[in-house]
């Protein structure tokens, strides 16, 4: 059996479009063992409509710590994604460090301080290439910094279906070597599948350079509404056995263990 774990979903504290208890329910009925909640928190720009108020953060935690009393099953672990910027690691790191959280996913939206996956408007006219390998340098800056425990979707530029112009594939090998360094997880995010790109991030050819550097790995489905939870976790699994993989990581009080595929 597969110790099966979502550690990215989004209620409706942030942009998610239902209460945690929803999400529970249909985690049961995705055989989930654990559940994780991550919404968004931006400390950037912490009015946008898809962000949480990082004035209700302790209401927050509340509400999942008296949830996890509340339901035995799935296991319940507080989590939250957290925007990273490279000029605000001090702010960050005074946000996050106080709170007592299971783990904390880190993401990149922006670039330039323009969002990446708003719009494809971003991206008209521009050298899709240098945005490309930018997005991958502030990406390789948000694992470097320590702030974060996994890393979501890691190559969230391709929203749009576009991609490289060439083999991109000594990028992902430096990134994958920056999350070995640093010792960070990253996510298969089955989310892709519901927007434009129609597939994973991160780019499924690439698993086995993951695989190759031993980078830490889990399944999350990136969930905005409970139907979502643990969708196409099938396939994910299947791909990143077929890349070698044996083991996937589960989170507590940030610290992460590694459970093996079948237990």
């Amino acid at each position: 059996m597969i110790y099966r774990t979502d550690y990215h979903v989004h209620t409706s504290f942030s942009d998610g479009k239902a209460d945690p208890a929803g999400y529970i329910l249909a985690a049961r009925e995705a055989g989930l063992m654990e559940l994780g909640f991550s919404d968004h928190v931006n400390l950037r720009y912490n009015n946008l409509h898809w962000t949480m108020d990082t004035a209700v953060i302790h209401d927050y935690i509340t509400k999942m710590t008296m949830l996890g009393k509340e339901y035995k099953h799935p296991v319940l672990r507080k989590g939250l994604e957290v925007d990273y910027f490279n000029d605000m690691e001090k702010e960050i790191y005074d946000f996050i460090s106080p709170l007592r959280l299971d783990y904390v996913l880190g993401s990149v939206h922006y670039l330039n301080g323009e969002s990446v996956d708003s719009n494809p408007e971003f991206y008209s006219g521009k050298d899709f290439d240098k945005i490309f390998s930018d997005y991958f340098d502030l990406v390789c800056e948000a694992v470097s910094s320590g702030l974060f425990d996994l890393i979501s979707h890691c190559d969230l530029v391709r929203i749009y279906g576009k991609n490289f112009s060439a083999d991109p594939s000594y990028l992902y090998e430096h990134l994958a070597m920056t999350f070995a360094r640093h010792d960070i997880a990253f996510e298969v995010n089955t989310n892709g599948m519901n927007r434009p790109l129609g597939d994973f991030y991160p780019d499924v050819r690439f698993l086995h350079i993951f695989r190759k550097w031993n980078v830490p790995v889990c399944v999350n489905s990136d969930a905005h509404l409970p139907a979502r939870v643990g969708q196409h976790f099938e396939r994910a699994y299947r791909l990143l056995k077929d890349a070698g993989y044996n083991e996937m990581c589960t989170f507590s009080r940030r610290e992460r263990f590694m459970i093996p595929f079948e237990i």
